[in-house]
């Protein structure tokens, strides 16, 4: 018997609508949920198939291939990724960012550094399941960053500014920002899953409603709120401005040493589409 398809995704509130009656569409395979840093790591390992992967994990292989017009992306705010901070933009110096994060680690880096010009000292921030968050508020740094639904919940009222970097990111470029992608390690045959994982956004996305009001109590959010959030901030479409801002930021991820260069845009079922820098 054959082993089944394993599937990794974040449990944050903006993946529901991507993984929406998945065990239903694909009983075959396996679903697990893990911080997107852990699936990045364990799709490496060979211990998932595809995996919900922040994109500079993408382009940090180089290896992979991406299930087409799926993503976790913003046009503007994205809310669920926010820098706190003590004090402006440009006097920052030491930043505290969020274990669970990558792609959104990068753009911090990449905005300080590029848009700010400023070098800060960068230091970890553990992962918090639940409960107040007093490792940021408490944090050793004049700036942290969170994302997810643990940057949704936090209010840090010791920290002047939250500057939300998806917001920050467009009025920069004038680009949508992707934050995560369904990746495919080489070689492997998904047989019907990637069918399986169109279905279930198709799904998720005209059910943001029920979604909202399932989630948000488990959250402590409101199901309004939450609703608008899916339906309003975060998209999940891959389309060509999407790509444009994901060349974008490979660009200048490139030039600070954060990717390594010549990785292209690979998509699973189909031929060379793209070409990244």
């Amino acid at each position: 018997m054959s082993m089944p398809i394993r599937i990794g995704a974040v449990s944050y509130l903006n993946t529901k609508p991507l993984i929406y009656d998945l065990e239903k569409l694909a009983p075959e395979a396996e679903l697990v949920l893990e911080p997107p840093s852990r699936l990045a790591d364990h799709l490496a390992e060979g211990r998932l198939e595809v995996a919900l992967i922040p994109i500079i994990e993408y382009f940090r292989s180089g290896e992979y291939t991406i299930v087409p017009n799926i993503a976790i992306a913003s046009r503007g705010p994205v809310l669920s990724v926010t820098l706190f901070s003590r004090v402006p933009w440009a006097e920052i110096r030491r930043v505290a960012l969020d274990e669970g994060s990558r792609t959104s680690a990068a753009l911090a880096q990449i905005l300080l550094r590029r848009k700010f010009g400023v070098r800060p000292e960068v230091v970890p921030l553990p992962l918090v399941q639940g409960g107040p968050d007093h490792t940021a508020e408490n944090a050793d740094a004049d700036a942290v960053l969170l994302i997810g639904d643990r940057a949704m919940r936090a209010c840090l009222p010791g920290f002047a500014h939250a500057f939300d970097l998806g917001q920050e990111w467009h009025d920069w470029t004038s680009l949508p920002f992707v934050y995560a992608v369904w990746a495919v390690r080489p070689g492997v045959d998904l047989g019907d899953v990637d069918k399986a994982l169109v279905e279930s956004k198709r799904r998720g996305c005209a059910r943001v409603g029920e979604i909202a009001q399932r989630e948000a109590p488990l959250l402590g959010l409101d199901a309004g709120f939450c609703r608008r959030y899916l339906a309003n901030i975060i998209h999940f479409d891959l389309g060509p401005r999407e790509q444009a801002g994901l060349h974008h930021y490979y660009m200048l991820a490139c030039e600070l040493g954060l990717a390594k260069r010549g990785v292209n845009l690979e998509f699973y079922g189909h031929a060379h589409l793209a070409k990244s820098g």
